[in-house]
């Protein structure tokens, strides 16, 4: 654990990438233990041979697409001609629109970069402070990796060999919460600082925006629908999203033949760095298995409490504290083989458990000093991080309080296994 960590961590520090960290760390590993090299390239290439992982880079392609392809800003206009009238009607509005675009792309980054930037400028342009629209415009974001499809998902139930489209079903009711409870403080920060709202829609009005966004939404409809009815499998569903961003948006004439390899390039250009993070955390778990350094981890928080309920709250409050200092991919990737184990052994659900795990992790994304939403928003509007993090507070309270349901009906699963598991 010494020399593998050890190494881990200082390559960090000393600046190198999460993926190279684990990568060189494993290497030295097998050099020091004299384990077979030959292993190297079978480990990395059995990390990304998996049909199912495919999924995460047509999403990304799929959310690339909607946000160059004018498909975003249709989804916020439908959004606010629903909404845009309550108090606070901007900030539902941005919260709703989240909760659709959830259904496209799977991806908090992909949200506030795109979604986001439309957002910020009607909530601006309405009177909303900066801090506000920016701490909304966050949180809601982070809808976005929880109701399905959702990449984070995904990469947790092919490290964890669990089905993917009970993840997806599990992914809906905590999403649909904390859209719930971000509205609820929209509501009263909105009161309290007397944000202005707008006439109520007319039913025409609503209905002619509809027809505007129609085909945009029917995506959502296609992946929910294609998924659950067994019509496709995630991955195809990816797929499916894919084909149908590149007909809208050649429909909607706002992706030119000319600007597409952009779009390309640019999901080839992510998708690279995440491949060759799967394949070194694949390498890495495999050393942690060999090693035994799971069975340790295992017995010792087993040791910390036989309860459920209290090692969830001890395991939430790792993964929260992690997620403060990595992105969420490299800590579902770590992390996955080294808590299965211990969830197996207490009896915890395992879908349960990866919607709670991907719950805690999305928190770091908001949160200093490596919130990557943070750094997108910070980006975009040239607020400083700290007055957006600032602001963020009571949504991610919110956050914890959703946590805090779901780890409570895991629980209640492991006591009663008898009760329905809503996936």
């Amino acid at each position: 654990m010494l020399i593998l960590f050890g190494i881990f961590f200082l390559l960090l520090i000393l600046g190198s990438s999460i993926s190279m960290s684990m990568f060189i760390s494993s290497i030295v590993y097998m050099l020091v233990y004299g384990l077979p090299l030959e292993m190297i390239p079978q480990r990395l290439a059995a990390g990304v041979d998996s049909f199912t992982l495919l999924a995460v880079i047509f999403f990304m392609f799929a959310g690339n697409l909607m946000n160059s392809g004018g498909i975003t800003k249709r989804i916020f206009s439908f959004a606010d001609h629903l909404v845009g009238h309550f108090k606070g009607g901007l900030a539902h509005t941005n919260v709703l629109a989240s909760v659709i675009f959830a259904g496209m792309s799977g991806s908090a980054i992909a949200d506030a970069g795109g979604l986001g930037a439309i957002e910020l400028k009607a909530m601006k342009d309405g009177g909303y402070d900066d801090d506000f629209s920016l701490a909304v415009t966050g949180a809601s974001s982070l809808i976005g990796p929880v109701i399905p499809p959702s990449v984070p998902l995904v990469l947790y139930g092919v490290t964890a060999s669990v089905s993917v489209g009970e993840l997806f079903n599990a992914g809906l009711i905590p999403g649909v919460l904390m859209a719930i409870a971000m509205m609820v403080i929209n509501y009263f920060i909105s009161k309290k600082k007397d944000y202005p709202t707008r006439e109520r829609a007319k039913f025409i009005e609503v209905l002619k925006c509809f027809k505007w966004a129609f085909w945009a939404i029917l995506l959502v409809f296609i992946i929910r629908g294609g998924i659950a009815l067994g019509i496709f499998t995630p991955t195809e569903a990816a797929i499916v999203a894919v084909v149908y961003g590149i007909i809208l948006s050649f429909a909607y004439k706002s992706v030119t033949l000319k600007e597409f390899p952009k779009v390309v390039r640019s999901t080839m250009k992510v998708s690279v760095g995440v491949l060759f993070l799967i394949a070194s955390s694949t390498l890495f778990s495999w050393i942690l298995t060999y090693s035994g350094i799971p069975q340790i981890i295992t017995e010792f928080l087993v040791s910390l409490s036989s309860n459920p309920f209290v090692s969830l709250l001890i395991i939430s409050a790792i993964l929260l504290f992690l997620g403060f200092f990595m992105d969420s991919t490299p800590v579902i990737l770590i992390m996955t083989p080294i808590l299965f184990p211990v969830i197996t052994t207490l009896g915890i659900d395992p879908v349960w458990f990866g919607v709670i795990m991907i719950l805690n992790v999305l928190v770091g994304l908001v949160t200093p000093p490596v919130g990557m939403v943070l750094f997108v928003l910070s980006s975009v509007s040239g607020v400083k991080i700290g007055k957006i993090a600032k602001a963020i507070v009571p949504y991610i309270i919110a956050c914890f309080a959703v946590i805090l349901l779901i780890i409570g009906y895991a629980y209640l699963l492991t006591l009663n296994p008898d009760l329905p598991k809503l996936y």
